[in-house]
């Protein structure tokens, strides 16, 4: 490696890899009991083989698929779960939940401060949206976050008669705020069911999955939904999203995937659903591998005198990386290194560009097997003050290093 790159940046590897170790050990328990409790499930609903054809058609009596949705509910302790290829990305499933729950009247409020920017055009939020939450007739407002977290004491002053959805985002998205814990997830959910135990408690998991030893719906929420493209998929899903949580409410973001009446019952699995499985069983590692990758990131950005968050030290409950660069010029030389040192399209200098459901232009590096996978060594951000970019995935900590050293390189110029 050290002939890859410049004696002063070969000689920061050395000093932020000696920094950044002793964090690891936390990470591969977390690796290790999360295994561990995938191998539970798969024994549990007796995994074997012949649930790994492909179906066609409507997808009736597809045993694979039911048997996959088991065990991811029992590893979310949910009482449901869909998990299919049919959710074009985490924002769809995060959709179909929204309008399954929501009807004209109704308000969803965000607790988090404003969603990034795909859930916004969902909600109709900064912007007029056709057929958002917005345009059918439901309200929206958020309570914006605190230095330290969620404003707790204000959701009693904002939880109304009609609130029937709070929308909690576990990740920073395209923000500086921290990500939230599953304790503080649990916490939230309580504060809320105290002022109106009616209202559902929705978690937005995208990028939180197996960072900690449970999710959402094990700790308080109703629901919750993400992308099989990010940490649940193993790098091998080549697609799909999923839902879980109590059984009334999936039924109803299911009616949302298909259409009411049809449900969760259809619903083919084209693509080999080994893939989907063995990514499953392959979640835990890799997460741990994407989270060092995300530590050794912090170590060598502060040694080059940036801003991080998280710190390097500071637990972790997504795999997201941010760091402030402070300039275009920058995150576009961050983009550019980085993509030097991916697998796919290593060749390919990122500009940055429009993208749907973006306000400003977004500069991103992901030469992945996968279009699009954020469990893939990637990165991106909007080119916006003040210039953050945000580090994500990293099959292995091998190729994650190389990709961020890579990157601190173009910067260092």
């Amino acid at each position: 490696m050290s002939s890859l790159f410049s004696k002063e940046i070969t000689a920061l590897k050395t000093q932020a890899l000696e920094q950044a170790r002793p964090l690891f050990a936390a990470v591969d328990n977390t690796s290790e009991q999360n295994t561990a409790r995938v191998l539970k499930a798969f024994r549990n609903h007796q995994i074997s083989e012949y649930l790994f054809r492909t179906t066609t058609g409507y997808g009736y009596g597809d045993s694979g698929r039911e048997r996959l949705e088991a065990v991811w509910a029992e590893l979310c302790g949910a009482e449901k779960a869909l998990v299919r290829t049919q959710f074009v990305s985490g924002t769809h499933a995060l959709a179909c939940v929204l309008f399954g729950l929501l009807r004209p009247g109704d308000e969803l409020l965000a607790v988090t401060g404003t969603p990034y920017d795909t859930m916004q055009t969902v909600i109709g939020h900064t912007v007029h949206t056709q057929g958002s939450l917005m345009d059918c007739g439901i309200s929206y407002r958020e309570i914006g976050m605190e230095q330290n977290g969620v404003n707790m004491g204000a959701i009693a002053a904002n939880i109304r008669p009609n609130t029937r959805v709070a929308l909690i985002q576990r990740s920073r998205g395209y923000s500086l705020r921290k990500p939230l814990t599953i304790n503080e997830i649990r916490e939230v959910c309580v504060e809320i069911k105290k002022h109106k135990p009616d209202c559902i408690c929705f978690v937005d998991n995208c990028y939180g999955e197996f960072v900690d030893i449970a999710e959402p719906t094990a700790c308080g929420a109703d629901i919750m939904a993400g992308s099989l493209i990010k940490n649940p998929g193993g790098g091998l899903a080549p697609s799909g999203g999923y839902i879980a949580g109590k059984t009334k409410l999936v039924d109803l973001a299911a009616c949302r995937l298909t259409a009411p009446g049809l449900g969760g019952e259809l619903g083919a699995t084209l693509a080999d659903s080994r893939l989907l499985y063995q990514g499953l069983f392959l979640a835990p590692h890799v997460v741990a591998q994407a989270v060092k990758g995300a530590i050794f990131a912090a170590v060598l950005f502060s040694l080059l005198g940036y801003k991080t968050l998280p710190r390097p030290e500071e637990p972790r409950s997504d795999i997201i990386q941010a760091i402030e660069l402070g300039s275009a010029e920058k995150m576009i030389a961050f983009c550019q290194g980085m993509q030097r040192y991916s697998p796919v399209d290593a060749h390919v200098r990122p500009v940055p560009g429009p993208m749907p459901g973006y306000t400003d232009q977004v500069i991103m590096a992901g030469g992945t097997f996968v279009q699009g996978s954020s469990i893939e060594l990637s990165a991106d951000g909007p080119l916006r003050p003040p210039y953050i970019i945000y580090l994500q995935g990293g099959l292995t900590l091998e190729h994650a290093m190389l990709g961020i050293l890579g990157a601190a390189s173009a910067v260092a110029g």
